[in-house]
């Protein structure tokens, strides 16, 4: 009898392994709940009071303190109490549970302790937050949701771009009616113009008018000239592009004064001026010079054009994207000005320490940290600030480029005229001849 139990209860785990295997690979949202869940739910569980216990997050509620005689003897609690946990709760991609601080403690100590908790379950990664005073939100990710994002969806919405995936399962969007302006930072392959191409294609069906400045001969950019209504490819015709926005922003702002709004928004639709989006790729062409005197005044004016737009135009409808390989002081001190008026910031894997901090330590000191783990095979991974000052890990959508300038080709007709861009650039051609 004991041969045929034993031979039985071999088939039985054969076939549960076989049935398991194909309900991972096939649908791997129910084996995330009827085996995923539970085994991690467990030793959340089973471990958190040896996890509190080993990283100080466990205290006592008698005194660490004695007082023999004229002495004061302090010693570490004899039986700890790990703060309060609750049942863990699945999501999409792992669980959730929140975590009642005690008296005293900070989200910082939660924050050291994020890589022992991921070894102790075993997961992905460990998100810590505080939604509210007092409580601690951990989300555990069984495993990487940016590996193979979904295409996630957004309302449709003027200015606003779904630009690919977050680690939350959420579409990331750009949106510039929220966060007028942006800085993206990125290596060579990092994925840098992956999110551009995205971003163009997803506001060319939209009526706004587009300005790319590409001063590597418009390399990147010049695939979108159909759609563009302007482009910059020497920092000689950057200087004209800018100037004339400067000068269209001007009158924009008179316009508002005279109808008594306090920005285009307020105007109606019948003469509000249509909204411009400045896409700058490669920051640092602006900003470096050779030396001489004319290439001084030219950074010079860059400098100061990029950041009158991005003090001003927010209200009248101007938005800056600049984007660059490498974002430090050493360009110059209008780059540090200029950061300060990008609120929105992307970093994805760069090659240095200190662009990672330039584009999020003055915003999110653990965002950094985050930024710098990006591996060379995660192409298109990003860190990406919220609205609300948190950040997130995300992903853009691979746009082919024989899509994104078919796409460009289609929308052309709606390309916004722009007479004083249009004029400045003609002047410059002349004076060239």
């Amino acid at each position: 009898m004991e041969p045929f139990v034993i031979a039985f209860a071999l088939v039985v785990l054969a076939w549960m392994l076989v049935v398991g295997d194909l309900v991972r690979r096939h649908r791997p949202a129910w084996h995330w709940h009827l085996v995923g869940y539970p085994v991690i739910a467990c030793r959340v569980l089973f471990t958190w009071r040896r996890v509190t216990m080993l990283n100080d997050l466990a205290v006592s509620r008698l005194p660490a303190r004695t007082l023999i005689g004229h002495l004061m003897v302090k010693g570490d609690p004899v039986r700890p109490v790990p703060p309060h946990i609750s049942f863990p709760r699945p999501t999409p991609f792992g669980l959730t549970a929140t975590v009642r601080l005690h008296a005293g403690q900070t989200p910082a100590t939660y924050l050291k302790a994020a890589d022992a908790m991921v070894h102790a379950w075993k997961v992905h990664a460990v998100r810590v937050t505080s939604p509210e005073r007092g409580l601690m939100l951990l989300t555990a990710l069984a495993h990487d949701p940016l590996q193979r994002p979904g295409l996630a969806t957004a309302p449709a919405e003027l200015l606003s771009a779904p630009i690919g995936a977050l680690e939350t399962g959420g579409a990331w969007v750009m949106n510039l009616r929220r966060v007028p302006h942006w800085l993206i930072a990125g290596a060579t392959r990092s994925g840098k113009s992956t999110l551009l191409t995205r971003l163009i294609t997803q506001l060319a069906p939209q009526p706004v008018a587009l300005i790319g400045i590409d001063c590597k001969g418009g390399m990147e950019l010049g695939l979108f000239a159909d759609r563009l209504s302007a482009l910059a490819t020497c920092r000689r015709e950057a200087v004209a592009v800018l100037s004339a926005l400067v000068v269209d922003m001007q009158e924009r702002m008179s316009a508002c004064r005279s109808a008594g709004a306090r920005s285009i928004w307020e105007l109606p639709a019948k003469v509000r001026p249509v909204p411009v989006v400045v896409i700058v790729d490669e920051i640092a062409e602006l900003y470096l010079s050779d030396g001489t005197r004319e290439s001084r005044a030219e950074a010079e004016q860059c400098s100061t054009l990029l950041l009158r737009l991005a003090q001003l135009g927010a209200a009248l409808g101007m938005h800056l994207v600049v984007a660059g390989q490498r974002v430090g002081s050493d360009l110059g001190p209008g780059v540090t000005a200029l950061r300060a008026q990008l609120s929105g910031r992307i970093c994805h894997r760069v090659n240095d320490s200190g662009t990672a901090e330039m584009t999020l330590g003055d915003l999110n000191k653990e965002a950094v940290a985050v930024a710098q783990q990006i591996t060379a095979e995660e192409g298109g991974v990003a860190v990406c600030t919220g609205p609300d000052g948190g950040f997130s890990r995300a992903r853009s959508h691979l746009t082919p480029t024989k899509e994104a300038v078919s796409t460009a080709r289609k929308y052309s007709a709606m390309t916004p005229e722009l007479p004083l861009v249009t004029r400045a650039l003609a002047a410059l051609e002349g004076d060239t001849k």
